[in-house]
Protein backbone atom coordinates (compact mmCIF):
# COMPACT_ATOMS: atom_id res chain seq x y z
CA UNK A 1 0.00 0.00 0.00
CA UNK A 2 1.02 3.70 -1.31
CA UNK A 3 0.25 6.62 1.21
CA UNK A 4 -0.26 9.70 -1.67
CA UNK A 5 -0.07 13.15 -1.41
CA UNK A 6 -1.29 15.33 -4.12
CA UNK A 7 -0.05 18.72 -5.28
CA UNK A 8 -1.58 20.87 -7.39
CA UNK A 9 -2.44 24.54 -7.87
CA UNK A 10 -5.47 23.31 -9.78
CA UNK A 11 -8.15 21.91 -7.04
CA UNK A 12 -10.25 20.85 -10.74
CA UNK A 13 -6.77 18.83 -11.15
CA UNK A 14 -6.21 17.66 -7.46
CA UNK A 15 -9.96 16.13 -7.82
CA UNK A 16 -8.89 13.90 -10.77
CA UNK A 17 -6.19 12.30 -8.81
CA UNK A 18 -8.36 11.88 -6.06
CA UNK A 19 -10.84 9.90 -8.07
CA UNK A 20 -7.60 8.21 -9.34
CA UNK A 21 -6.29 6.61 -6.04
CA UNK A 22 -9.76 6.17 -4.64
CA UNK A 23 -10.06 3.56 -7.67
CA UNK A 24 -6.49 2.36 -6.66
CA UNK A 25 -6.58 -0.85 -4.30
CA UNK A 26 -2.69 -0.29 -3.31
CA UNK A 27 -2.99 3.08 -3.18
CA UNK A 28 -4.51 5.45 -0.25
CA UNK A 29 -4.75 9.50 0.21
CA UNK A 30 -2.86 10.87 3.12
CA UNK A 31 -3.83 14.84 2.02
CA UNK A 32 -3.63 17.13 -0.86
CA UNK A 33 -3.01 20.62 -1.02
CA UNK A 34 -2.88 23.54 -3.55
CA UNK A 35 0.97 24.89 -1.65
CA UNK A 36 4.01 23.64 -2.60
CA UNK A 37 5.47 25.18 0.84
CA UNK A 38 2.76 23.10 2.93
CA UNK A 39 3.57 19.77 0.78
CA UNK A 40 7.27 20.28 2.26
CA UNK A 41 5.27 20.48 5.50
CA UNK A 42 2.63 17.44 5.01
CA UNK A 43 5.44 15.16 3.45
CA UNK A 44 8.16 15.63 6.68
CA UNK A 45 5.08 15.12 9.18
CA UNK A 46 3.31 12.39 7.16
CA UNK A 47 4.26 8.82 6.21
CA UNK A 48 4.10 9.78 2.62
CA UNK A 49 5.05 6.61 0.07
CA UNK A 50 4.25 8.69 -3.29
CA UNK A 51 3.55 12.47 -4.14
CA UNK A 52 1.75 13.57 -7.15
CA UNK A 53 3.83 16.79 -8.33
CA UNK A 54 2.64 19.44 -10.21
CA UNK A 55 5.27 21.52 -12.38
CA UNK A 56 3.69 24.98 -12.73
CA UNK A 57 3.03 26.45 -9.07
CA UNK A 58 3.31 29.47 -7.58
CA UNK A 59 6.29 30.33 -5.22
CA UNK A 60 8.27 26.92 -5.89
CA UNK A 61 7.48 24.74 -8.98
CA UNK A 62 7.73 21.16 -9.17
CA UNK A 63 11.04 21.29 -9.65
CA UNK A 64 12.52 23.10 -7.16
CA UNK A 65 10.17 21.13 -4.36
CA UNK A 66 11.64 17.63 -6.18
CA UNK A 67 15.06 17.89 -4.49
CA UNK A 68 14.00 18.44 -0.81
CA UNK A 69 12.10 15.36 -1.15
CA UNK A 70 15.06 13.33 -2.42
CA UNK A 71 14.96 10.29 -0.11
CA UNK A 72 11.61 11.22 1.87
CA UNK A 73 8.96 9.38 -0.88
CA UNK A 74 8.49 9.01 -4.44
CA UNK A 75 7.71 11.46 -6.89
CA UNK A 76 5.55 11.00 -10.16
CA UNK A 77 5.41 14.70 -11.84
CA UNK A 78 1.82 15.54 -13.37
CA UNK A 79 2.15 18.87 -15.88
CA UNK A 80 0.68 19.97 -19.42
CA UNK A 81 4.11 20.45 -20.27
CA UNK A 82 5.95 17.73 -21.98
CA UNK A 83 9.02 19.54 -22.47
CA UNK A 84 9.78 19.28 -18.82
CA UNK A 85 10.18 15.94 -18.71
CA UNK A 86 13.96 15.01 -19.27
CA UNK A 87 14.40 17.36 -16.12
CA UNK A 88 11.94 15.63 -13.97
CA UNK A 89 13.92 12.08 -14.83
CA UNK A 90 17.28 13.56 -13.98
CA UNK A 91 15.71 14.33 -10.98
CA UNK A 92 14.62 10.81 -10.44
CA UNK A 93 11.16 11.03 -11.11
CA UNK A 94 9.24 7.39 -11.15
CA UNK A 95 6.97 8.82 -13.80
CA UNK A 96 5.76 11.54 -15.66
CA UNK A 97 2.05 11.84 -16.34
CA UNK A 98 0.78 14.37 -19.14
CA UNK A 99 -2.39 16.35 -18.51
CA UNK A 100 -5.23 15.30 -19.34
CA UNK A 101 -4.26 12.28 -17.42
CA UNK A 102 -5.85 8.97 -18.60
CA UNK A 103 -6.24 6.78 -15.78
CA UNK A 104 -4.53 3.98 -17.79
CA UNK A 105 -1.37 5.68 -18.24
CA UNK A 106 -2.03 6.64 -14.12
CA UNK A 107 -2.17 2.70 -13.54
CA UNK A 108 1.13 2.10 -15.41
CA UNK A 109 2.79 4.73 -13.79
CA UNK A 110 1.71 4.04 -10.24
CA UNK A 111 2.74 0.44 -10.58
CA UNK A 112 6.40 1.74 -11.05
CA UNK A 113 6.11 3.18 -7.41
CA UNK A 114 4.50 -0.04 -6.19
CA UNK A 115 7.63 -2.30 -7.56
CA UNK A 116 10.11 0.42 -6.44
CA UNK A 117 8.84 0.30 -2.82
CA UNK A 118 8.46 -3.18 -2.47
CA UNK A 119 12.11 -4.46 -1.09
CA UNK A 120 13.81 -7.09 -2.80
CA UNK A 121 14.00 -9.81 -1.01
CA UNK A 122 17.01 -12.59 -1.31
CA UNK A 123 16.29 -16.38 -1.05
CA UNK A 124 16.95 -18.24 2.65
CA UNK A 125 20.47 -19.73 2.42
CA UNK A 126 19.44 -23.28 2.62
CA UNK A 127 22.34 -25.17 4.32
CA UNK A 128 23.66 -28.39 2.16
CA UNK A 129 21.90 -32.05 3.44
CA UNK A 130 24.14 -33.46 5.80
CA UNK A 131 22.05 -35.76 7.20
CA UNK A 132 19.25 -38.28 6.67
CA UNK A 133 16.05 -39.24 8.95
CA UNK A 134 15.58 -42.83 8.37
CA UNK A 135 13.03 -45.03 10.13
CA UNK A 136 14.01 -47.15 12.91
CA UNK A 137 13.69 -50.72 14.20
CA UNK A 138 10.60 -49.61 16.58
CA UNK A 139 7.17 -48.63 14.51
CA UNK A 140 6.93 -44.65 14.40
CA UNK A 141 10.89 -44.25 15.05
CA UNK A 142 12.94 -42.28 12.93
CA UNK A 143 16.62 -42.10 13.39
CA UNK A 144 18.99 -39.08 12.02
CA UNK A 145 22.33 -40.22 10.22
CA UNK A 146 24.61 -38.18 9.76
CA UNK A 147 26.33 -38.41 6.37
CA UNK A 148 30.02 -38.06 7.76
CA UNK A 149 28.78 -41.22 10.39
CA UNK A 150 28.17 -43.51 7.87
CA UNK A 151 31.70 -46.31 7.17
CA UNK A 152 29.33 -48.28 4.61
CA UNK A 153 26.07 -49.57 3.75
CA UNK A 154 24.84 -52.91 3.25
CA UNK A 155 21.61 -54.09 1.38
CA UNK A 156 19.85 -56.90 2.69
CA UNK A 157 16.71 -57.21 -0.30
CA UNK A 158 14.28 -55.06 1.16
CA UNK A 159 16.42 -53.41 3.91
CA UNK A 160 19.78 -51.90 4.59
CA UNK A 161 22.21 -51.97 7.16
CA UNK A 162 23.78 -48.59 7.59
CA UNK A 163 27.27 -48.90 9.99
CA UNK A 164 28.58 -46.26 11.64
CA UNK A 165 31.84 -46.47 13.76
CA UNK A 166 29.40 -47.01 16.86
CA UNK A 167 26.09 -48.75 15.81
CA UNK A 168 24.56 -50.84 12.91
CA UNK A 169 21.29 -49.47 12.29
CA UNK A 170 18.62 -51.53 10.02
CA UNK A 171 15.90 -50.00 8.47
CA UNK A 172 13.45 -50.29 5.72
CA UNK A 173 14.76 -49.42 2.61
CA UNK A 174 15.82 -50.06 -1.33
CA UNK A 175 19.80 -49.77 -1.16
CA UNK A 176 19.30 -47.78 -4.84
CA UNK A 177 17.10 -45.58 -3.07
CA UNK A 178 19.72 -45.09 -0.53
CA UNK A 179 22.26 -44.77 -2.90
CA UNK A 180 20.59 -41.70 -4.62
CA UNK A 181 20.22 -39.37 -0.94
CA UNK A 182 24.14 -39.99 -0.23
CA UNK A 183 26.26 -37.21 -1.66
CA UNK A 184 28.15 -38.90 -4.74
CA UNK A 185 31.36 -37.12 -4.01
CA UNK A 186 31.67 -39.31 -0.36
CA UNK A 187 30.00 -42.51 -1.04
CA UNK A 188 30.21 -44.64 -3.91
CA UNK A 189 28.52 -48.10 -4.91
CA UNK A 190 31.33 -50.66 -4.76
CA UNK A 191 29.04 -53.78 -5.20
CA UNK A 192 25.38 -55.18 -5.58
CA UNK A 193 24.67 -55.13 -1.54
CA UNK A 194 27.57 -52.28 -0.48
CA UNK A 195 27.99 -48.25 -0.23
CA UNK A 196 31.06 -47.15 0.87
CA UNK A 197 32.21 -44.06 2.31
CA UNK A 198 35.25 -42.95 0.70
CA UNK A 199 36.72 -41.07 3.58
CA UNK A 200 36.26 -43.60 6.21
CA UNK A 201 38.37 -46.44 3.58
CA UNK A 202 41.65 -47.12 5.35
CA UNK A 203 43.30 -49.83 2.70
CA UNK A 204 42.87 -52.20 -0.26
CA UNK A 205 43.46 -55.36 -0.02
CA UNK A 206 42.93 -57.29 -3.64
CA UNK A 207 39.50 -57.61 -3.66
CA UNK A 208 38.75 -56.21 0.17
CA UNK A 209 37.84 -52.77 1.07
CA UNK A 210 39.36 -52.08 4.75
CA UNK A 211 37.81 -49.32 6.81
CA UNK A 212 39.06 -47.17 9.67
CA UNK A 213 39.14 -49.57 12.59
CA UNK A 214 40.84 -51.94 10.40
CA UNK A 215 38.06 -54.63 10.90
CA UNK A 216 35.30 -53.65 8.99
CA UNK A 217 35.12 -55.05 5.29
CA UNK A 218 33.23 -54.73 2.22
CA UNK A 219 33.49 -56.72 -1.35
CA UNK A 220 34.75 -54.79 -4.28
CA UNK A 221 33.15 -56.25 -7.47
CA UNK A 222 33.64 -56.75 -10.66
CA UNK A 223 31.24 -54.32 -12.08
CA UNK A 224 32.12 -51.40 -10.08
CA UNK A 225 36.07 -51.71 -10.00
CA UNK A 226 37.00 -49.65 -12.70
CA UNK A 227 34.46 -46.82 -11.49
CA UNK A 228 35.98 -47.24 -7.92
CA UNK A 229 39.62 -46.68 -9.05
CA UNK A 230 39.37 -44.30 -11.60
CA UNK A 231 37.49 -42.41 -8.39
CA UNK A 232 40.89 -43.07 -6.13
CA UNK A 233 43.12 -41.71 -8.94
CA UNK A 234 43.03 -38.14 -8.21
CA UNK A 235 44.43 -39.41 -4.86
CA UNK A 236 46.53 -41.92 -5.52
CA UNK A 237 50.82 -40.93 -5.01
CA UNK A 238 53.44 -42.69 -6.76
CA UNK A 239 51.53 -44.53 -9.10
CA UNK A 240 47.93 -45.25 -10.89
CA UNK A 241 44.93 -46.49 -9.30
CA UNK A 242 44.65 -47.78 -12.48
CA UNK A 243 46.99 -49.97 -11.28
CA UNK A 244 44.43 -52.26 -9.09
CA UNK A 245 42.81 -52.91 -12.66
CA UNK A 246 45.49 -55.42 -13.55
Amino acid sequence: MLNCLIVDDEQGAIDILRQYVEKTPYLTLAATTTNPVEALRLAATLPIDLVFLDIHMPQLSGLEVMPLLTGKCQVILTTAYSEFAVAGFELDAIDYLLKPIAFERFLKATQKALKAQAPVTQPLAVPPDNYIFVKGESKGRMRKVAFDDIVYVEGLKNYVSIYTEQERIITLLNIKDLQDRLPAAQFMRVHKSYIVSLPHIKALDGNQILFRDGKAVAPLGDTYRRGFFEALQRNVVGGKASAGLD
